[in-house]
Parts: structure tokens; sequence; C-alpha cells
């Protein structure tokens, strides 16, 4: 199974066999545990829950406590982030199970989602790369967004309209990312280009849909 929950540690650059430099960032992907198993029976829908990261037993409520303790999880290992990533079929893996960066290899492609930067409340310039109005010759509206609607008919706002509002801070997925080099025994591998996300964030790589065989 190539889907492991990571956290994005930052950017750097590395060479190719050609010398050339190469933008990467380093993704720690694992260990993650197999905490759970979905399947068609009992959930209606096949999947797999694993755990990444650790918490603090303190900060665990006892229902998360009682959940991992079924895949045999220690008090002190308790998982800090739970994801599931569906499967087509029934997945035959033992709870328990351990998936660290050795799962990919170089050249695979992959998926990844993450949540990115939040940029709080912005106008339409920033927001949606407004032009902006005319800055001379009596323009009183240089970052405002201009007309809206009309007078008469339909007389309202259209819904969906580009208007000022909360920009980021939102899931997003970039996908056919290509894995340049993988770290085994540091669990990282490094991805060409950027990732959703800030330093730290959570990530979740999964092998890209729209190159299966590559």
């Amino acid at each position: 199974m190539k889907s492991l929950i990571g956290k994005k540690v930052g950017m750097t650059q590395i060479y190719d066999e050609a010398g050339k430099i190469v933008p990467v960032t380093v993704v720690q992907v694992g260990p993650c545990v197999v905490v759970d198993v979905k399947t068609q029976e009992r959930d209606g829908y096949s999947a797999v829950q694993l755990g990444f990261g650790v918490r603090k037993a303190k900060n665990c409520t006892k229902a998360h406590k009682g959940h991992c303790a079924k895949a045999g999880i220690a008090e002190s290992e308790m998982p800090a982030v739970l994801r599931e990533f569906r499967t087509e079929a029934d997945a035959e893996i033992a709870l328990g199970t351990v998936f660290k960066a050795d799962v990919f290899e170089v050249n695979d492609y992959v998926d990844i989602t993450g949540t990115i930067k939040g940029r709080g409340f912005q106008g339409v310039v920033k927001r949606y790369n407004f032009g902006g109005g005319r800055a001379s010759h009596g323009g009183i509206w240089t970052r405002r967004p201009g007309s809206i609607g009309c007078r008469e008919w339909p007389g309202n706002v259209i819904k969906g309209k580009k208007l000022p509002g909360h920009m980021g801070n939102v899931r997003r997925t970039t996908q056919n990312l290509q894995i340049v080099r993988v770290m085994p025994e540091d669990n990282v591998v490094l991805v060409r280009g950027a990732v959703p996300g800030a330093n730290g964030g959570t990530l979740l790589v999964r092998q890209a849909i729209k190159k299966q065989g590559k």
C-alpha cells in the first residue's frame, strides 16, 4: 500500500545525475501503524486507518486509547494523527503493522494533500489577482472589485461572485509529484517541487491516481 501520513519538513535543493539543481520538498513519511482495517461487511466500505506521530497519553481521550489498544499500541506510543486511506477491496493487513518510507521508490508519482497557509481576510486583488481600477485621472477604486451586480433584473448579486473574504487555510491536493530520492533510514522522501502547507504541517501522501503504472 503506497499511502502514508507524513509531515512537511521544508524545501531544499539537490543535484540530479546531469548536475542540474532540482528543487525538492523534504517529507517525513511514517512510521505509520495500522490502527484499524475497514471492511465491506462490517463498515460498508474498504479502507485502512493509519496512525502517525506520538501524543502523550495524558492528552488522549479514553476513546482514543481504547481504539488504539485494539491494535496493540502502548499508551506511551499513542498516535497523534489518524487518517483513513480507501482501498479497492478489503485489505489483508494485520493490526499493528508498521509502514515506513521504503514503501515508496525513486520515480514513483504521488498525490499530496495538505492544508495551505491561512492568509486571513483579503481583498480581491490579492485573493483573485484582480487588476483593480486606475490610479490616475480621478480613479478612486484602485483595489476595489468594481461593479458586482445591476439595478434591475435580476437585482441581486449572483452566487459565486468573486469578492473579498477569507483566503487560505483549506485543503489542497497537488497531483503527480515525482519522488526523486528515498532515505529509509530517516523515513524521509524528497519530492520534486512544492507541496501544500507550511513546514510542520500534516500531509497525506498517496499513489498518484493519474499515473498508476509509473
